[in-house]
């Protein structure tokens, strides 16, 4: 019988796991553990991960999304430990956390479950690690806002329990699921994870039995597991709202009395519709502002210039007729809108080249449709023009401003010469600042750091951890990469937490891997470094190349009998052609169907693939890998042309292989 069964729920987090498993590995050490890995069918690689860098673990691979519960209850009956530990994916453990939580629960025989201090990436205290039970009163104050308001009251701040110390320890209501100690014994009393809640909830019912049946939950701060907060489905998102609120319906009907169950129930209810719209509105917002902002502008200042041109020029009485200003120019104004999405003008963060080649394409294309219409149609290309040159100073002035404004969104220019310290011995550093390179080509400046405090100096180092405060400060540090086979979970806490005040993102380079992993979620956007492939996964260069799918389509449609004749599979390419055009392929894809390798960035099945520049060159799997490679990297849309082109009997073929 092990003294402790470690249990890890898994859905396409492939390198946050393998970096979970890092951890858990070196806190293990001279412990009785297990370890279990419930992969809920996961397409991103996990499996194959846990299989070839840890076959200490127990695995059990699932054919569909079991949920969190259910999942977690597999491993728990099968597990023999004395204690469960329910830990998520996306953690870090520190290498003394499982030694202290199990001499702490050893010692209180009273405690049927623990939860530890979780920190975000950034080093940031997490408010979920201590908990109290959400009623009715307790919810209300929490999505009213008052908890916020009123932290330290012993009313208002029930429901993260901030009004007590978070450096002390302290019996709590709910756990976190995110890391849930438990004592198998009352579990035999209890029960499991109510197999109910699908995801969220379920940590809330297990807790709130525990304490239900007479033992304690405790919140024990001497150990502390980075948390990434990554999930599922955003919180930002509808189907969150959805999800998490009617996990607490759920538990307000299993625990509340019927008076109170109708009453939260109520409040359910209206935070669901109020939070959805909040998402729908928000989510919209984002999305439209900018664009119909630059309409409105590009239409007013359109409208008032032929006001101008009719008044002043036209002296004579010449009027513009109601067609003109209220149809014409409206799509005038969609035009130069479309023409700018397409340049990608509105791919963060802004860069104001694209605004002016948008407004130049859309311009010609303009005047283009203009020479080929009938005289009664051609107002006056002059305004064309004028329309132009305002466009182009009003979507900068308006770019300009809200640059100036500080929102974060609306940033212009890229974060490419963001400077970089990494910090690990001089083999390692060196290779994690090779990924670095790979992915971040314009970076400003990557310095390197020892992971001592020495005063020696090595060539190619800055400076030792000891004087990291200065080295911040100095070389104006913007992220902080540390090399996890070379520090400790616990001194990388201890330095994220040093500098909390400071807008420095923090990552974490685990060992013989090609990613870097930070800084506060999963799903935030740059957390994850890979290296070579972050060319297609530009949401510019997708764009291009589904517009690029649809206008071939489209192309091949019109010369049909033509394209039928071409190529050698006239009925695959007529599949091919609606495959492509709802979006279940691509004309150009990696080579080498069902070989890929999973670091790249996902693609459709492609018709062709990078190989098909060589027809008829043999290509072995060595060499279709640094194709594929090579193809995500440096992606152009030139590219997809060229092996069109050049492999246009083939676009009948209805599957890749790696050789030909």
């Amino acid at each position: 019988m092990a003294r402790l069964s470690i249990i890890i729920v898994n859905y396409n987090v492939e390198y946050f796991l393998e970096q979970c498993l890092h951890s858990v590995r070196k806190a293990c050490y001279n412990l009785d553990t297990e370890v279990w890995v419930v992969d809920n069918d996961s397409v991103d690689g996990s499996v194959k991960t846990v299989r070839d860098k840890f076959p200490e673990v127990k695995l059990i691979a699932n054919s569909e999304n079991l949920g969190f519960s259910k999942a977690n209850n597999q491993a728990m009956r099968l597990a023999d430990g004395e204690y469960f530990l329910l830990l998520n994916p996306d953690t870090i453990v520190e290498e003394d956390t499982f030694s202290k939580i199990l001499g702490f629960m050893d010692a209180h025989p009273e405690a049927g479950g623990l939860g530890v201090k979780m920190v975000d990436g950034k080093g940031d205290f997490l408010p979920e690690s201590k908990r109290g039970l959400p009623t009715p009163a307790v919810s209300f104050y929490k999505m009213s806002g008052l908890s916020k308001i009123f932290p330290t009251s012993k009313t208002f701040g029930q429901y993260h329990l901030s009004f007590l110390n978070k450096d002390e320890i302290h019996a709590v209501d709910i756990l976190a699921g995110a890391f849930m100690m438990l004592r198998k014994s009352v579990l035999d009393t209890v029960g499991l994870l109510d197999e109910d809640y699908f995801m969220y909830g379920e940590d809330i019912d297990l807790s709130w039995r525990i304490v239900k049946a007479g033992y304690k939950n405790y919140y024990y701060p001497e150990t502390r597991i980075i948390h990434y907060k990554g999930e599922s489905t955003r919180k930002s998102s509808i189907n969150y709202v959805f999800t998490f609120y009617n996990a607490m319906r759920i538990f307000s009907e299993k625990h509340f009395s019927k008076k109170n169950a109708v009453l939260f129930s109520l409040i359910i209810n209206l935070a669901i519709y109020f939070r959805a719209s909040l998402s729908i509105c928000k989510r919209f917002a984002q999305r439209i502002f900018l664009p119909l902002f630059d309409a409105i502008l590009l239409y007013a200042g359109a409208l008032l210039m032929s006001t101008y041109w009719e008044g002043v020029i036209f002296s004579e009485g010449v009027h513009y007729p109601p067609t003109f200003l209220w149809i014409v120019l409206p799509v005038y104004s969609l035009t130069w809108i479309i023409s700018v999405y397409l340049s990608g003008g509105y791919d963060r963060p802004f860069r104001l080249l694209k605004v002016y080649q948008g407004i130049f394409f859309g311009t010609m294309t303009i005047l283009v449709v203009y020479a080929l219409l009938s005289e009664e149609f051609r107002f006056s290309r002059a305004l064309i023009l004028f329309g132009a040159g305002w466009g182009l100073l009003a979507m900068t002035g308006l770019r300009m401003l809200l640059h100036l404004s500080g929102l974060k969104n609306y940033k212009i220019g890229s974060d490419e010469n963001r400077r970089y310290i990494v910090i690990g011995n001089p083999v390692e550093a060196e290779r994690v600042a090779g990924l670095l390179r790979q992915t971040h080509a314009k970076s400003g400046f990557i310095g390197l750091v020892k992971p001592e405090s020495e005063s020696s100096k090595e060539n190619g180092f800055i400076g030792h951890i000891g004087k990291l405060d200065d080295i911040l400060q100095i070389y104006q540090i913007d992220e902080v990469v540390f090399c996890a086979k070379d520090l400790s979970a616990i001194s990388i806490i201890d330095l994220m937490a040093k500098f909390p005040k400071r807008n420095i993102d923090f990552k974490i380079a685990p060992p013989e891997s090609q990613y870097i992993i930070g800084s506060n979620s999963i799903a935030a956007s740059g957390d994850l470094y890979i290296i070579d492939v972050n060319s297609i996964s530009k949401s510019r260069n997708r764009r291009n190349k589904r517009l690029l799918d649809l206008i071939f389509c489209l192309g091949l449609l019109v010369i049909l009998p033509l394209s039928m004749v071409l190529a050698k599979n006239p009925l695959g390419l007529i599949k091919n052609i609606v495959l492509v055009l709802i979006g279940k392929k691509t004309w150009v894809g990696y080579f080498g169907a069902g070989k890929v390798n999973k670091l790249l960035p996902l693609l459709h099945e492609g018709v062709l693939g990078p190989g098909d520049a060589w027809p008829g060159l043999p290509i072995d799997d060595e060499t279709a890998d640094k194709l594929n490679l090579l193809y995500s990297r440096d992606y152009r849309i030139i590219n997809d042309i060229n092996i069109i082109y050049k492999a246009f009997r083939q676009l009948g073929r209805q599957m890749q292989n790696a050789g030909k």
